[in-house]
């Protein structure tokens, strides 16, 4: 038994050194030390020694397991070594070779002129007010002057959610203004970016779903003077100082007078084209005195108090800010039309 233990020892030893994974010399430890290895087939057999015998030859299997731990112990620490150094040699990172480049992205066009109105009004002393896309006819309708039987409450002109008509995607952010009004008393000077929906049918200059920013300004003595003198030094900080831009009457219920402003076609210069639809100028927005029904059924005394209003197409804006002569390029996600921004 002795001669089988030193040859189980001197094996073991020159299995252990000629390893070459960690894999094969977790395999040895089994083959050898293991409840079924070697040297416990051996150490079974202690039991048929002699009294004598029994204590050298336990002491002997003791040493050589001893012997083969530390030798298993001894090698996975070399081969752990020369693991990692392999690793990190062959995962070095040369700081020589160029990075990979790096897509970033870029805003979007209708981003850029929201941004840059907001930062208009805000230096005007404006302040920015946000409501909900779901909105009231109460406050989207009523409370703006809008009599029953007016075109825009129809459902060929409105995204109504409900039967009643009470419900709907808004059709502008002017229910905004309400809210502040019937919340605040003057002096009130805000603008209120968002979405809006109208049934328009999709062409260069109309969507279904658009974005406006809409002006409040509410206080003593406030004239159509205030209104022009404030959208001229937005439309000229928008495009330049040589804007032309044009004011003529119209009619919206909830402000009395009312205006549309026009600025000249950026495609054709006024000359008519399709863009223009032959006019030679684009309509950019509508504005007004706000209507004293309106005031009254805020609580804010039409007598004490007047205020202008407007509605700005952001859309349109872009589309004059960056020469775009189709309002759906904005809309279609063409990264080639959307890099020119970056």
């Amino acid at each position: 038994m002795k001669t089988k233990l030193e040859s189980i020892r001197e094996e073991s030893l020159r299995a252990i050194r000629a390893a070459a994974d960690p894999g094969a010399l977790d395999a040895l430890r089994v083959q050898y030390l293991g409840k079924k290895g070697s040297l416990s087939a051996v150490l079974k057999q202690l039991g048929s020694l002699s009294a004598e015998e029994r204590p050298q030859i336990g002491e002997l299997a003791n040493r050589i397991r001893a012997g083969i731990e530390a030798a298993l112990k001894e090698r996975g620490e070399a081969l752990q070594s020369a693991l990692l150094e392999r690793k990190l040699r062959e995962e070095a990172l040369d700081v020589t070779i160029p990075g990979t480049p790096v897509a970033l992205g870029a805003r979007h066009p209708l981003q850029i002129v929201w941004d840059e109105c907001v930062d208009i009004f805000i230096g005007m002393g404006f302040q920015v007010a946000e409501g909900p896309e779901i909105e009231l006819s109460e406050y989207d309708f009523d409370r703006l002057n809008i009599p029953e039987g007016h075109t825009v409450r129809e459902w060929t002109d409105t995204f109504y959610l409900t039967e009643d008509e009470k419900v709907h995607l808004r059709c502008q952010t002017s229910p905004v203004q309400v809210r502040v009004m019937e919340k605040q008393q003057p002096p009130i000077r805000i603008v209120s970016p968002g979405r809006v929906f109208r049934k328009d049918e999709i062409d260069a200059t109309h969507s279904p779903m658009f974005h406006q920013m809409e002006g409040l300004v509410v206080d003593k003595g406030i004239t159509m003077g205030d209104l022009k003198g404030t959208l001229n030094v937005l439309l000229r900080r928008l495009y330049g100082p040589d804007t032309v831009t044009r004011f003529r009457p119209h009619h919206f219920p909830f402000t009395e007078p009312s205006c549309e402003v026009d600025v000249q076609c950026f495609e054709c210069h006024g000359e008519g084209c399709r863009v223009c639809k032959g006019e030679g100028w684009i309509e950019v927005l509508g504005a007004g005195m706000v209507h004293p029904k309106v005031l009254a059924g805020c609580g804010i005394d039409p007598e004490e108090y007047s205020g202008f209003a407007f509605g700005v197409g952001l859309e349109r804006l872009a589309m004059r800010r960056f020469s775009i002569s189709d309002l759906r390029l904005m809309f279609e996600n063409d990264v080639r039309f959307l890099r020119q921004f970056s």
